[in-house]
């Protein structure tokens, strides 16, 4: 207990002297703005289905419990973007006298106790309170509570297996797909209530009566992928560590973009960036064929914010950290004249250019009359345009060294407050200035509008780009003295 203690703080005292600390400050204050909002709406979803669910076939709760596995799919799927895989801390302990295994353990126990995995009990608990007592009292929203805050401690380890193995190997992606993607189709595709839907209502039925066989089968699973967990991190940590694989460099020189090849080399070389890229990859596709051959993604809403997440999610990726895969090497760009220059226009040049893979995977939408040309072309020069101007800002401001190589130890942090801001408003803006726009001129209007925005930003690049530049160079002794500090 004294060394979990000790862990504890030293984990708050990182965070306090992480170069980004003073940054951060505004954007944690609108972070918790932020949950307290959904907070809000998943407290308002638990009402409306608590009376939606109310029919004389069923019991409201009953119908909850037969769509679990879709509430824990969302749930799995939200994790990607705000939860980090924890190794990344065990690695300056692994000189000291301190097992390694206890290290880990400490990790997975924060990670299990997160308060990200109170966050659905804002829907459970009115869903509950409203539900339940006239045949179960409250004994039976205090079980039932606790034992969806069970399932999502199971889903939080079941992430963390997926999420490390999607790291290692990008085909394991398939392994959530195949185990939710089948749950779902047995629970849909039979006409009648399937084996799969009573299962899960029976499941929840033995929290709220607190059946301790429930609890106890639960509480043997959240065993099991914590022991799974402990075993796999610990491997690939000392792999890593040690440089069990050898890495393959691939000489090739990109000829076809003379000067801007690095950019494009960093991100097929190094293990990190690759990882990102495919992963990026998989998602904009998987949500393009949504998107295009289901009914979804239909309502304009959606559709809007699907379409503007395609073609913004690259940008997102990569130039939300811009600068920080170069902390790294810093030091010998700094040495070459302009050099931080020319690595902006490629950076901008590429990312430009690949914005052409989520265009051309929204054509199978435009045939299928879910989105207009007119609007898929806009949003995608909006994006070049605008949204791609706000993010390169990012490079004057990011002082933090994201590893090339470590996919396991290295520092894996959720981002920045200020960067987590400007994700948000990287969609928020251009949503709220379509939706006002819309109401007074009209869809045709309103995506012409956007198209001229866009291109206004296109055709002014080199000047805002020079900006960037002169404004990095103003305070690059600061920055570089971040990229270092931080640096593996």
């Amino acid at each position: 207990m004294m060394l979990f203690n000790e862990l504890r703080k030293h984990g708050k005292l990182a965070a306090k002297r992480h170069p980004m600390y003073d940054k951060n400050r505004f954007g944690k204050y609108a972070m918790y703005a932020m949950a307290v909002f959904w907070a809000g709406y998943l407290m308002f979803f638990g009402t409306t289905f608590a009376f939606a669910f109310d029919t004389n076939s069923m019991e409201p709760y009953h119908i909850l419990n037969s769509g679990l596995v879709f509430i824990l799919a969302l749930d799995f799927i939200l994790r990607f973007p705000l939860q980090k895989t924890p190794t990344q801390e065990v690695k300056p302990y692994l000189l000291m006298p301190v097992q390694r295994n206890r290290v880990i353990d400490f990790l997975l126990i924060r990670s299990g106790l997160s308060s990200y995995n109170l966050i659905w009990l804002f829907m459970f608990v009115p869903f509950a309170i409203i539900t339940i007592p006239k045949f179960f009292g409250i004994w039976g929203v205090f079980t039932y509570c606790t034992g969806i805050w069970l399932l999502m401690i199971f889903n939080n380890y079941w992430f963390l297996l997926c999420r490390t193995l999607i790291s290692e190997r990008i085909w394991w992606i398939m392994l959530p797909l195949l185990v939710y993607g089948g749950i779902a189709a047995a629970i849909l595709i039979p006409e009648d209530k399937s084996i799969v839907a009573k299962f899960f209502i029976n499941w929840g039925e033995g929290y709220i009566e607190g059946n301790w066989l429930v609890f106890i089968a639960t509480l043997a699973a959240i065993a099991a992928m914590w022991f799974i967990n402990r075993k796999l991190m610990a491997g690939l940590i000392y792999a890593e560590l040690n440089k069990v694989e050898d890495t393959k460099i691939n000489a090739s020189e990109y000829k076809f973009f003379e000067k801007y090849g690095e950019e494009l080399k960093m991100l097929l070389r190094n293990k990190a960036c690759k990882n990102s890229l495919r992963m990026v990859i998989l998602v904009v596709i998987a949500f393009s064929l949504l998107l295009s051959f289901t009914e979804v993604y239909d309502g304009t809403g959606m559709k809007n914010f699907i379409t503007v997440y395609n073609f913004a999610i690259f940008g997102i990726l990569f130039l939300l950290q811009i600068m920080s895969y170069e902390g790294n090497y810093i030091d010998g760009l700094m040495s070459r004249k302009e050099s931080i220059y020319t690595l902006l226009r490629a950076k901008y040049m590429l990312y430009s250019i690949g914005i052409l893979i989520p265009l051309i995977l929204t054509i199978p939408a435009m045939v299928m009359g879910k989105i207009s040309v007119l609007t898929s072309i806009s949003w995608a020069v909006f994006t070049i345009g605008f949204i791609y101007f706000c993010l390169f800002q990012m490079a004057v401001y990011n002082v933090k060294t994201m590893p090339l190589n470590a996919k396991i130890t290295g520092r894996q942090n959720a981002g920045t407050g200020l960067q987590s801001l400007i994700s948000a408003a990287t969609f928020g803006i251009p949503l709220l200035l379509y939706a006002l726009l819309k109401i007074g001129l009209g869809e045709t209007a309103t995506s012409w509008v956007l198209l001229v925005i866009g291109l206004g930003f296109v055709l002014t690049s080199r000047i805002w780009l020079k900006n960037v530049y002169n404004r990095f160079m103003k305070r690059r002794y600061k920055n570089m003295e971040g990229f270092r500090d931080s640096r593996e």
